[in-house]
């Protein structure tokens, strides 16, 4: 309690549980063809629990908000999500199998995933509304794209009544409606989710830089609390000129936010300079290491 009011310090998920079956290739099967996978892993996953576990993992109290199948996996997803620390009480039986995702994992790292709906698509309004002491106490929650339209909408209007901040992970890229983009706090997308709502295929630096100079200019008219360049065009992390390009359409009334590829104090420095108010990175010792020999004299 502070001052009298409880602090909110939960998180909520409300999305999709997928039983993953992971075909790790040397390279896409031709049109017509069988072709023989060397090894293959299953797994629990689906963009909903996935998030979930990973925020289980940080030690903060997470609920997930979906449902599963009557079949096989719908325990194992379930027994999972619990060992990792999901509070797991709003996750309801349905009839009918449980969602499942099928992924082509390549060895340069690129993906190619089909996913069933199955019980994700069973979700109701009542899933979402007996989670409501969920959201009361969670100071986020997060959604993703893998459950229907219509509860992805009634999810975000009964995290905004609860007070909760709203995160979208906007994956896979469907239609959604500007209003309801605009009650998302932060919106999670990559190129390829980017280029759809851009409406834009962006296959070129310059491409990506009109975009990104769009996307500021959304940013500037909805206001939110910051905006974040991560991936740039390609792999290479975050561009300076990413940064450059955001701060000269916002100005200092929205937060730039700069992650990806900073791995030193260098890259964070040129960062800063161009604008940056947040970093996100993996590697904040290194970072504070070459801080501190900067300006530490000993």
């Amino acid at each position: 309690m502070t001052g009298g009011k409880k602090v909110k310090n939960k998180i909520t998920v409300i999305g999709s549980l997928n039983y993953d079956v992971i075909l790790k290739v040397d390279r896409l099967p031709y049109k017509g063809e069988t072709m023989a996978v060397e090894d293959s892993t299953f797994s629990a996953g689906g963009k909903g629990a996935n998030q979930a576990v990973q925020a289980a993992k940080l030690k903060t109290h997470t609920y997930m908000v979906g449902c599963v199948g009557t079949d096989a996996s719908a325990d194992f997803l379930i027994c999972t999500a619990k060992q990792y620390g999901v509070d797991t009480r709003y996750i309801r039986k349905v009839e009918g199998s449980s969602g499942m995702g099928i992924i082509h994992a390549l060895e340069d790292g690129s993906v190619h995933a089909s996913i069933v709906r199955g019980a994700n698509f069973q979700i109701t309004k009542e899933d979402i509304d007996k989670a409501m002491p969920a959201l009361k106490e969670s100071k986020v929650c997060i959604l993703q794209n893998e459950i229907p339209v219509p509860m992805i909408e009634y999810g975000i209007d009964k995290a905004k009544e609860a007070g909760c901040i709203v995160v979208l992970n906007a994956a896979p890229a469907i239609e959604l409606p500007d209003e309801y983009l605009a009650k998302v706090d932060i919106l999670v997308v990559n190129e390829v989710e980017a280029s759809f709502y851009c409406k834009e295929n962006i296959d070129s630096l310059e491409k990506a830089k009109e975009e990104i100079k769009k996307l500021a200019e959304i940013a500037k008219i909805v206001k939110p609390d910051f905006i974040k360049t991560s991936t740039g065009f390609g792999t290479c992390g975050a561009l300076v000129e990413d940064v450059k390009l955001m701060k000269e359409v916002v100005g200092d009334e929205v937060q730039v936010k700069a992650a990806g590829g900073i791995r030193d104090w260098a890259t964070c420095k040129k960062m800063i300079e161009a604008g940056a108010t947040r970093i996100g990175t993996s590697a904040s010792f290194a970072i504070l290491k070459g801080f501190d020999e900067e300006h530490v004299s000993v």
